[in-house]
């Protein structure tokens, strides 16, 4: 279990004890004796252990000096009194609050299974092989660098196209007539697979040849864009032993799946697709079940580093707002003229 989310877990635990009555910070099993209480009710110590691990990158309580452990002691009894305080307000059963405790709830347990389920279900170097091919035949054998002018309207476009045509630099018309950001640099977008841009943009930057620009307008959810292909290169793939761990990642991840897949099969569930677009809440900031809690893999959801790590970011205006896809890294070759 990694820092980030054991200190999640923590402060979770904290709340959702505090909303039961004299339970502070104690599990079912856990007979460890208190280190302080709370209107009567205990904080263990292994409750304690626990949350010095959350706030130090797990570190223990010996670790630290007197001092440091009474601090901890005393912010952890100070967050303990005012969760108490909001639920005899009966805040933790009321509007978004109790919403938020359920989704932190459901997503503490999840996670809790999902360790568990995977603790003696480790991928075997078979498992993670075939899953190092499956990704690289997935994996976009060309990468592309483009630069784009972005503009309001089709007319204004295509005048954009006609000055080009008449021998003005792509670079300075960017600089002078598009609205997006990459405008400084000349509309220049880097380099990029298709799949990280919408398919429009990537169809038309597909289609030209090296110093190549549209002659048509594209049209994408941005506006209108003239684009210019500069050079393409070669896509060269990662030795395994690179993303071995990302793969690791990968493989636990539809291993759980599967095992939800099973789970669902085997429960009752009734949907009412008729009552989705009631009047429904808002959501301040609150993880869905199964969405990713900062720094915790979600269960169901593809693992963290499955996206290609060291991946350019996504170029705006042309960029997809889909996430990159799950092939392994791509090395920078010397670019290579078509």
């Amino acid at each position: 279990m990694n820092h980030s989310r054991i200190a999640l877990l923590a402060f979770t635990l904290a709340a959702l004890a505090a909303c039961q009555p004299k339970t502070a910070g104690t599990a079912a099993n856990d007979n460890s004796p208190a280190v302080a209480t709370v209107n009567g009710a205990p904080i263990t110590r292994n409750f304690y252990d626990f949350y010095i691990k959350g706030i130090t990158g797990g570190k223990s309580p010996a670790d630290l000096t007197a001092e440091q452990r009474g601090i901890a002691l005393d912010n952890l009894i100070r967050a303990q009194v005012v969760a108490e305080q909001a639920a005899k307000e009966g805040l933790d059963k009321s509007g978004d609050t109790a919403y938020m405790l359920e989704l932190a709830r459901l997503n503490v347990l999840q996670q809790a299974v999902q360790e568990r389920y995977l603790k003696d279900r480790q991928p075997s170097e078979q498992e993670l092989r075939a899953e190092y091919e499956t990704q690289l035949a997935a994996m976009p054998k060309t990468e592309y660098h483009a630069r784009h002018i972005l503009v309001a309207t089709e007319p204004f476009a295509q005048k954009i196209i006609e000055r080009l045509d008449k021998g003005e630099k792509f670079d300075a018309l960017a600089k002078s007539e598009s609205m997006d950001s990459s405008k400084n640099n000349g509309g220049d977008l880097g380099w990029f697979t298709p799949g990280r841009m919408v398919p429009e943009f990537a169809g038309a930057v597909m289609a030209l040849k090296p110093g190549e620009y549209t002659h048509k307008p594209v049209q994408t959810q941005y506006g209108w864009h003239v684009i210019q292909l500069i050079e393409t290169r070669e896509v060269t793939p990662p030795p395994f032993d690179q993303v071995r761990q990302r793969l690791v990642q990968v493989v636990e991840a539809k291993k759980f799946r599967l095992y939800q897949d099973e789970l669902l099969r085997n429960a009752k569930v009734e949907k009412f697709p008729d009552k989705l677009l009631g009047n429904a809440p808002s959501a301040p900031g609150a993880a869905a079940p199964g969405a990713a809690a900062p720094g915790a893999a979600a269960p169901g959801a593809a693992a963290p580093g499955a996206a290609a790590p060291g991946a350019p970011p996504a170029a705006a205006p042309g960029a997809a707002p889909a996430p990159t896809p799950a092939a392994p890294p791509a090395q920078a070759p010397a670019p290579k003229k078509n």
